[in-house]
């Protein structure tokens, strides 16, 4: 049950840099406040997107 519990804070860690990658590309695009959130909330589709596509396979072939 442990290496279950540490699965989800490593996916709270994928969100996060999804999320701060998201925001930092508005910040250098366009310095607005309009479209750095929405490039924040870009980012963690692209990290939910990553996690269940890319990484959740990973343990199941091993």
């Amino acid at each position: 049950m442990k290496h279950h519990e540490e699965e989800k804070n490593i996916d709270s860690l994928y969100y996060l840099i999804g999320m701060l990658a998201g925001l930092a590309s508005g910040v250098v695009i366009d310095k607005t406040l309009i479209l750095i959130p929405i490039l924040g909330v870009v980012g963690l589709l692209f990290a939910g997107f990553f996690l269940n596509v890319f990484v959740r396979g990973r343990g199941s072939k091993a």
